[in-house]
């Protein structure tokens, strides 16, 4: 996902090289992972309990299902487009928000594939998601050149899923599925150099605690989509 306020070029304190500030670059990616660690853990806290208490299953045939399905969506355009003009707090705040209705909409899963599965499936999405993160982090080569090519098979993947809503075809689920692996895997190490690559030592703590909730939130999308194809691929789902 395109973010406006991170931006996609490589700044000129990135072309100088990482070595002047890497303990203030370290610290400023621990920031970002722990943002996006703790709203993984919100979501799947929320998602187990949403579907324990019955609550999803109770909203599920309502109207605020709807709700809960697409406040996400005004919660990320927020976060995406108009961070600049919204206080750390209120971010913060939405960011918080965004993970809780997520894990409130994704209660099906445990409804759907039994638990040790979903749990099997997250331990290989966060070896893949961790690998391929690094990767970006330590990469000398600029991974932007392959952001066209990220981003139209995202566009693809899209298309897809909306066509096979009607189809519901099995065979172009699994194909997208794969696809979709591969795509998401291939923007978490290119949001990760992008994320590192827009570190700017001695910035101001709320620009600086702005570009880490927006760059926790790139990475925890990567990692959510990584986990919800594999899950549709490998996990087993109830009798």
């Amino acid at each position: 996902m395109e973010h406006r306020f991170i931006g996609n070029d490589r700044p000129a304190a990135a072309q100088r090289g990482l070595e002047s500030s890497e303990p203030g670059l370290s610290q400023y990616m621990l920031r970002v992972y722990n943002h996006m660690a703790a709203a993984l853990v919100l979501t799947g806290v929320v998602a187990y309990v949403g579907a324990a208490s019955g609550l999803y299953a109770s909203i599920a045939a309502t109207p605020l299902f709807w709700v809960v399905l697409l406040a996400p969506l005004a919660l990320v355009f927020l976060l995406s487009f108009r961070i600049e003009r919204i206080g750390l707090g209120a971010a913060r705040i939405s960011f918080w928000s965004y993970a809780a209705l997520v894990g409130l909409s994704l209660s099906g899963i445990f409804l759907v594939y039994t638990g040790e599965s979903i749990a099997r499936v997250f331990l290989v999405s966060a070896a893949t998601y961790g690998a391929t993160s690094l990767y970006g982090y330590t990469a000398r080569a600029d991974l932007s050149r392959f952001s066209s090519f990220l981003f139209m098979g995202l566009a693809g993947i899209v298309i897809a899923g909306l066509v096979n809503l009607f189809l519901a075809s099995t065979a172009l689920q699994i194909v997208v599925s794969v696809i979709g692996v591969l795509v998401f895997t291939g923007l978490t190490a290119y949001d990760t150099q992008r994320i590192r690559d827009i570190y700017i030592a001695g910035e101001d703590d709320v620009i600086a605690g702005k570009k880490a909730i927006v760059g926790a939130l790139a990475l925890y999308l990567d990692f959510l989509n990584i986990f919800l194809m594999l899950l549709r691929l490998l996990g087993d789902r109830r009798r």
